[in-house]
C-alpha cells in the first residue's frame, strides 16, 4: 500500500538524485578544460602505445626510455606543425595589425562586383538580384578582428594546455601497466575477465583506427596540397593541412574544404582579371579537390578505416549517418570510435546474440 510516507520518501530520493546529477554536470562544466586535455591525452596515448611497442620489442629500448621517444616524437611533430604556420603568422602579421573592418568590406564589395560583371557578360541580371538582396548590409564585418582576436587568445592558451596534455600523457604510457593493476581492484570479481578483454580489445582497435585517421589526414593533405602548388595559390602548405583537418568531420568536411579553398582561392586573385583568371582558377581547385574527395571517399578511406577497426565500409557510413542525424557533427566525429567501444563490449557480455556475432565476426 502506497502510504503518503512513501511518496515523500521517493520524491526526497529523486530530488537528491537530481541535485546530485546537477552538481556533477556543473564540476564537469568548471573543469572541461581538464576533461579536454584528458581526452587528448587518452587519444595520443592510443597513438603512441604501438610506437611505445616498437621501440621496446623491435629496438630494445627499456620502457622509460621508450616513453621519452614516443613522447619526443609527439613534441617533434607539434614542433613541426608550428613551424609549419610561423611563416604566414610573420609574413601577415603587418597586414592583421592593421586590419580594418572597412578593408574587408571593400574586398568582399570587389570580388561580389567582379562576380557581377562576369554573370552579366553572360545575359544573367545578376546585378539587380545582388541590389535586392542587400547582402553586404546582412554581413557582420567585425566578426573577422573578433575572430582573430579568438585565435590569439587561443594562441596564448596553447602553451598551457600543451604542457598539461604531454605531461599526463607521459604518465598514460609509463604507468599503464599501473592503471591496469589499478582498474582490476574496481572490477566486480565475477566480470573480470571479460571487461579485462574488452579493454584490450578497445584499446588495439581505438589504436588502429588513430593511427588509420593520421594516415588518411596525410594523404588528403598531400594530395590538397599538390592541386594547390599546380595552380600558384598562396600559402599552399597551411590551406591544404586546414582543409584537411576539416576531413575529421564525415562528409560535411570536405564540403567546408571545399568551400574554404575556393574563397580563399578568389581572394588571394582580387587584383586579376576574373573571368580569365580568378574563375577558371577557383574551378580548377575545386575539381582538384572534388578529386581528392573521390580518391579518399572510394580507396583510402574505406581501406583504412575498415582494416583499423575491422568493420566494413557500408557499416562504417550507416553508423555515421545516422550519428549525424541524431547528435550532429559531433555525433559524426565520435561515431567510429563509440561504435567500435559498443561492439566490443557487445561480443563479450552477449556473445550468443545472432546480431552482434555477425557484427563482430571479424573482431
Amino acid at each position: 500500500m502506497i502510504t503518503s510516507k512513501t511518496i515523500s520518501n521517493g520524491i526526497i530520493r529523486a530530488l537528491t538524485t537530481t541535485v546530485f546529477v546537477c552538481l556533477i554536470l556543473f564540476i564537469f562544466y568548471k573543469i572541461q578544460s581538464v576533461l579536454i586535455y584528458l581526452i587528448v591525452s587518452l587519444i595520443l596515448t592510443l597513438i603512441g602505445n604501438p610506437i611505445l611497442d616498437f621501440f621496446k620489442k623491435r629496438l630494445k629500448f627499456n620502457h622509460i626510455f621508450a616513453t621519452i621517444a614516443t613522447l619526443f616524437i609527439f613534441i617533434l611533430i607539434i614542433f613541426g606543425f608550428i613551424m609549419m604556420f610561423v611563416p604566414l603568422i610573420l609574413s601577415q602579421g603587418q597586414n592583421l595589425s592593421l586590419l580594418n573592418t572597412v578593408e574587408i568590406e571593400k574586398n568582399i564589395l570587389q570580388l561580389m562586383n567582379q562576380i557581377t560583371v562576369f554573370l552579366d557578360n553572360h545575359q544573367i541580371d545578376s546585378a539587380q538580384v545582388l541590389k535586392e538582396a542587400n547582402f553586404t548590409s546582412k554581413i557582420n564585418f567585425n566578426i573577422i578582428p573578433n575572430f582573430l582576436n579568438t585565435i590569439v587568445g587561443t594562441i596564448s592558451s596553447f602553451g598551457m594546455g600543451l604542457g598539461s596534455v604531454l605531461f599526463i600523457t607521459f604518465f598514460f604510457l609509463k604507468d599503464r601497466l599501473l592503471f591496469i593493476v589499478g582498474a582490476k581492484k574496481l572490477i566486480p570479481d565475477s566480470h573480470e575477465d571479460q571487461i579485462l578483454n574488452s579493454l584490450e580489445k578497445i584499446n588495439n582497435l581505438l589504436s588502429r583506427y588513430f593511427i588509420g585517421l593520421l594516415l588518411q589526414l596525410f594523404i588528403v593533405f598531400l594530395l590538397y596540397f599538390i592541386v594547390l602548388i599546380i595552380f600558384g595559390v598562396p600559402n599552399a602548405i597551411v590551406i591544404a593541412f586546414l582543409c584537411a583537418i576539416l576531413n575529421i568531420i564525415p562528409y560535411i568536411g570536405p564540403l567546408i574544404a571545399s568551400f574554404l579553398a575556393a574563397i580563399l582561392t578568389m581572394m588571394s586573385n582580387l587584383g586579376s582579371d576574373f573571368q580569365s583568371e580568378t574563375l577558371p582558377t577557383t574551378i580548377y581547385i575545386l575539381i582538384g579537390f572534388w578529386i581528392v574527395q573521390i580518391i579518399d571517399n572510394n580507396l583510402s578511406q574505406p581501406i583504412i578505416f575498415s582494416k583499423s577497426v575491422s568493420s566494413h565500409p557500408l557499416e562504417i557510413f550507416l553508423v555515421i549517418l545516422i550519428a549525424g542525424f541524431l547528435f550532429g557533427v559531433l555525433g559524426m566525429i565520435v561515431a567510429v570510435p563509440l561504435y567500435t567501444i559498443i561492439k566490443v563490449i557487445g561480443k563479450e557480455f552477449f556473445p550468443e546474440n545472432k546480431i552482434i556475432q555477425l557484427l563482430t565476426k571479424d573482431i
